[in-house]
Order: C-alpha cells, then sequence, then structure tokens
C-alpha cells in the first residue's frame, strides 16, 4: 500500500505554517533589536533566547514523547491511552515550568557562567531573562498540547493557534518597543504574553473539540506507576538525546561570545537562517511523527516504508529550494535583519557555510520525525551522542593545534549536521521493519 507525497502534505504543511512562523518572529525580534542603537542588544536577545533554548529544549520530551504515545494510541482506536498520555505530559508540563519560575536566579548566575560576554550584553540579556522566564509555565504546556495534537494527526489546530501565538507577539513586541520604548525588556514582555495567549487557544481546542477524550481522564492514571515508567524511559532518552544537542548551540553561541560582539552579531544572525531550515524542515519531521506512530500501532509496515521513501523526495525538494535561497539571496536578508553595514560585510565571509545548511541537515530532521513516531528513542539519542561526540573531537583537535577560527566552528557545526543524517539512516533499518 502506497503513502503518497500528498499524505504527507496533509499533515506537513500545516505544521510547517505553523513552524515557520516562529523562526519568522525569531528574525523579526532580531531585527526589531537589530535596529536599535547599539549592536549589544542583538548579542544580548542571543543570549537570553540560548539560555532559553538550553532550558526547554530539555523538555522537548515533553512534545516528542507525547506525540510519539498519542499516535500508537491513535492507530490502536485505545481513547483511554490517549487521554493518559495527554494527562501524565500536562502534569509534568506545568509542575516543571513552575519549579523553573522560582529557580529563576539561580539558573540566570548559572547561564551567566557560560557566556563571557560584555557586560552591558549580560546586563540587558538579563532583563531579557527577568521577564520571559515568567511564561516557562506556558512553554512547556504548549508543547504537551502541540505533541498530543499531532500525535491525534491534528495539524491544524497546533497551526492556527501558533499562528495566533506569533501575531499577538508581533503586534505586541512593536507596540512595547517602538511605542512605549520598552526596549529589550518589551520584546520579552510580548513573548510572555503571547505565549499564555496560546496557552489559553490550546485549552479551549481540547475541552470542546476533544471532549469524547476528555471524559476519559482519570487522575489516578499519574500513580500507576509502571505506565509511568514506560513514558520516562523513553523520555529519558529525548532527555539525553536533547541535552546533547544543546550542548552544540551553547557551546557555540559561548565560543562566540569569545571572538567579541562583532562575531557574536554576526553569528547570531546566521544562525536565524539555520533556525528558519530546521523549523521549515520540522513541519515533515512533525508529519513523519504523526505517520509514523499511526502505522506502527496499526502494524502496517508497507506504508511505513512507503512514507520513508516519499518523505525523502519531498525533503530533497525543500532542501534545493533552500540552497538556492541561501545562496543567492543571503545578502538581501541580512539586510533585512539588521542595518549594521560592518555586521553584513563581516557576515559574508561566512557565507558558503549557510548555503551547505540544507543538504548537510535535511535528512537528521526526517529521521528524527521518524525515529520519535516509532518511540526509538535509544537509536535516537545513540545518534546524537555520536555526532556531538565528533563535533567536540573536532573542536578539541583545532584548538589545540593552534588553528581555531569562526570558520572552522562553522565547519564543526555542519559536520555534526552531516553525521546525525548518516547515522541516523544506518540505524534505521529496524525500525522500518517495527511492525512485522
Amino acid at each position: 500500500m502506497n503513502v503518497t507525497a500528498q499524505n504527507i502534505l496533509r499533515l506537513a504543511i500545516p505544521n510547517i505554517i505553523s513552524n515557520i512562523t516562529v523562526p519568522l518572529l525569531g528574525m523579526i525580534d532580531m531585527a526589531v533589536v537589530g535596529h536599535l542603537d547599539s549592536p549589544n542588544y542583538i548579542g544580548a536577545i542571543t543570549i537570553g533566547t540560548t539560555m532559553f533554548n538550553f532550558i526547554y529544549w530539555n523538555f522537548s520530551f515533553l512534545r516528542m514523547g507525547t506525540s510519539g504515545f498519542t499516535a500508537h494510541a491513535y492507530g490502536q482506536g485505545n481513547t483511554t491511552e490517549q487521554a493518559n498520555s495527554f494527562l501524565r505530559s500536562i502534569f509534568i508540563a506545568v509542575l516543571s515550568g513552575l519549579i523553573i519560575i522560582a529557580l529563576q536566579e539561580l539558573i540566570l548566575k548559572a547561564g551567566f557562567h557560560f557566556f563571557d560576554a560584555d557586560p552591558k550584553v549580560k546586563m540587558y540579556a538579563a532583563q531579557y531573562f527577568h521577564v520571559y522566564v515568567n511564561a516557562a509555565p506556558a512553554v512547556l504546556g504548549m508543547y504537551t498540547f502541540n505533541g498530543w495534537f499531532i500525535g491525534m494527526q491534528d495539524a491544524k489546530t497546533p497551526m492556527f493557534i501558533t499562528i495566533i501565538i506569533n501575531v499577538v507577539n508581533i503586534v505586541l513586541c512593536l507596540i512595547f518597543v517602538y511605542v512605549m520604548n520598552l526596549e529589550i525588556q518589551g520584546v520579552a514582555l510580548a513573548s510572555c504574553y503571547a505565549q499564555y495567549v496560546g496557552l489559553t487557544a490550546s485549552a479551549i481546542v481540547w475541552f470542546t473539540k476533544y471532549s469524547r477524550i476528555r471524559k476519559r481522564i482519570k487522575f489516578q492514571i499519574l500513580r500507576d506507576i509502571p505506565a509511568l515508567k514506560i513514558f520516562f524511559k523513553v523520555n529519558v532518552d529525548i532527555f539525553i538525546r536533547t541535552l546533547a544537542l544543546i550542548a552544540v548551540t551553547t557551546f557555540f553561541i559561548s565560543v562566540s561570545t569569545k571572538e567579541g560582539s562583532e562575531i557574536l552579531a554576526v553569528n547570531a544572525l546566521l544562525m536565524q537562517l539555520f533556525t528558519l531550515f530546521s523549523y521549515f524542515m520540522d513541519g515533515f519531521a512533525y508529519a513523519a511523527e504523526a505517520l509514523t506512530g499511526r502505522y506502527i500501532g496499526a502494524r502496517q509496515n508497507d506504508k511505513l516504508k512507503s512514507l520513508v521513501k516519499n518523505l525523502f523526495k519531498c525533503g530533497l525538494v525543500i532542501c534545493a529550494i533552500f540552497t538556492l535561497i541561501y545562496t543567492f539571496g543571503f545578502t538581501a536578508i541580512l539586510n533585512i535583519l539588521t542595518d549594521k553595514h560592518e555586521i553584513i560585510v563581516l557576515a559574508q565571509k561566512f557565507h558558503i557555510w549557510v548555503s551547505l545548511i540544507p543538504i548537510c541537515g535535511f535528512s537528521a530532521f526526517l529521521w528524527d520525525g521518524i525515529f520519535v513516531g516509532a518511540t526509538a528513542s535509544r537509536q535516537m539519542r545513540n545518534s546524537m551522542l555520536i555526532a556531538v561526540a565528533t563535533y567536540f573531537v573536532l573542536y578539541i583537535f583545532s584548538y589545540f593545534a593552534g588553528f581555531f577560527t569562526n570558520n572552522i566552528l562553522w565547519l564543526m557545526f555542519i559536520v555534526y549536521l552531516t553525521i546525525r543524517g548518516l547515522v541516523q539512516a544506518f540505524m534505521a533499518s529496524p525500525i522500518l521493519n517495527w511492525s512485522k
């Protein structure tokens, strides 16, 4: 039985639309601070968002794990387990968010140990952090809702809610920064309010559209230790995998801070282009999660193999489009993000690495989606650890050999992306025969 590109695009396109608003929002935030009176704002928002990525991405299991378990339950037609997977995840999300708020001072002090930045950059980053940290329960709660909706083969609801979040965020950002002159605190405040709008909208949809599932909620499931062990076993692997991923991105920014404010600003801008591509590819990865979990739950192995084949065909098309955009539209994109001519000129020295991102990175995102849908967290963890180990071995070698530069930093990142995809492809065979 064949899974056509149309089956994939039915889920991928809404996910792409919702995902693409996230990096676009980040680019708008970067453009707002990039046109303020100091390049220190660019570095500050980069450090602030990196710290939050370090925090929140460690909880990405709330989305990935929830998506995989829910998709399996959907394929089996098990409404009770659909309800259980949501309740376990949302409970952990809200509790974790409150703990993050309570520990914010400790987290901020620990975070600054990794960034040897200018004192003014740190001051602005602290202002951003203290405001946006209050969104922690909403951010983590949205991880649960988005993962659950995707597992239920519902890509449209996250799309509409994400669009709402980002429209609210953009409007408030412009008002707070340009009308109320709140500068970087205004950017953080806009993001905080927008996350709670999204959480409220998600809860309303869940209570109304999925009332039949809501009736299956039994709070005593939180005392079901064997079920929680299975939930955490998969999610611990995802946590380790995500921690390794964060180690790469955090180290990238940490090293950039030591190269001076201009290199930090350049790398921050260039990483926006990686983020744009990654969120676009995640639209297909989310479709892969939903469909892989569904076909494994229903034990439809022929459809699973057809899905993978057509998924990579779609991925190659997207890869080609982004390569062309980044090759020929690089300077035009940078001019949108900042009016600092010296930053744009410096960034052009590293153009080649941005052009290589799509071809070297697309397969890793697609395999991630397949592995998540299959709840093959161990393989995903191991492939990430191998790629990250390669990344740091290259750094250690170049550093002690005395030829480390920003070009080497980008080379390390490109190699890391490539290794991820290659190792995952090697490990995929047992997954593609999962349902036999």
